[in-house]
């Protein structure tokens, strides 16, 4: 999700362009008043990515969102207001064919479920039922659900639950993560557990930081699960009182170069002779240290032998070849 200004469409296409470059695929934008649709319309416009409205308390701004280009509704219906605005925003995005994601969190729960004496996670999956059946009973069925929490523990029982009862598109997200190393932890082990389990069909890693960093972070859960990859994985030696070489910023430099290499690789970076030469062994591209040297291996082969200060640009030459395209 952007978080420029939505008013300052040419920060926002900016903020877009580096999300889609980070390998982002649909991008949702605030449009928290009246004077942010025109900004919203441009980006619609001259967007690389399908955008997502994203909208709180004025059902007529969601109306109007749909009219204005964009891919998808994101709305609460427990802060929209009566259940009559809610079916409004659901006419609008029929007429012209976009879903709607069906969006409760823990914070802004619908009175009616806010006040009852239940564990936080039933509330959630029987407000997002609730609403998720009254929009089919509309004869609207295209939608996206989400069941947020701050906890881990309740998101994932939620979910759980929403997997069960729902046979709908579910929308992933531990909400109110926090920054950048709190919020990695919250969200890699929530989303980690469910997507393990076959459960979500998109996912929103919610951070206090860069959204670019929310983008690294869930293309990094996904390739953990091999779900699906997009740049090269890094495996990487803790180190130890048996490591030879200064193995803690070679790691650092290589995992930072890695970033820029869109071929899905298996890189190992080891310190020494316990468990470096099987790894780099296994790997597509690897460097067993020790002893102040690097042994680079390729594809289980051993191609060179470098002294530690050359082992950067050794494995990332290496590394630049295998990148190459046939």
């Amino acid at each position: 999700m952007t978080n420029t200004d939505t008013r300052d469409a040419s920060a926002t296409l900016a903020q877009i362009v580096r999300l889609a470059d980070a390998g982002c695929e649909i991008v949702r934008v605030a449009i928290p008043h009246a004077d942010a649709l025109d900004g919203f319309a441009r980006i619609c416009a001259e967007s690389a990515l399908p955008v997502v409205a994203d909208i709180h308390f004025d059902h007529r701004l969601a109306i109007e969102a749909t009219r204005l280009g964009a891919a998808k509704l994101r709305i609460n219906p427990g802060n929209i207001g009566a259940i009559e605005r809610f079916d409004a925003v659901l006419e609008a995005a029929g007429e012209v064919g976009i879903p709607v994601r069906i969006g409760v969190n823990a914070g802004s729960l619908a009175p009616e479920y806010a006040e009852l004496d239940w564990t936080l996670a039933d509330k959630l999956v029987a407000s997002a039922v609730s609403f998720t059946e009254h929009a089919a009973s509309r004869g609207f069925t295209d939608v996206v659900v989400s069941a947020k929490a701050s906890s881990v523990p309740v998101t994932i029982e939620a979910y759980r639950k929403l997997a069960e009862t729902l046979d709908c598109p579910l929308h992933l997200g531990v909400t109110e993560a926090g920054t950048l190393t709190r919020g990695t932890v919250k969200s890699a082990v929530g989303l980690g557990v469910l997507l393990n389990e076959g459960i979500g069909d998109t996912i929103r890693v919610s951070l206090t930081a860069d959204p670019v960093q929310e983008l690294t972070l869930a293309w990094d859960i996904l390739s953990a699960l091999d779900l699906r990859r997009r740049s090269a994985e890094l495996v990487s030696c803790p180190t130890c009182g048996r490591c030879e070489v200064d193995l803690i910023p070679i790691a650092e430099e290589i995992g930072r170069r890695l970033r820029d290499v869109r071929t899905p690789l298996k890189v190992a970076v080891m310190g020494c002779v316990v468990n470096g030469p099987g790894e780099s062994r296994d790997a597509d591209i690897g460097v067993a240290a020790g002893r102040g040297v690097g042994v680079i291996f390729v594809k289980g082969q051993v191609v060179r032998k470098v002294p530690e200060a050359e082992i950067v640009e050794a494995l990332m030459d290496e590394i630049a070849r295998m990148s190459l395209p046939a």
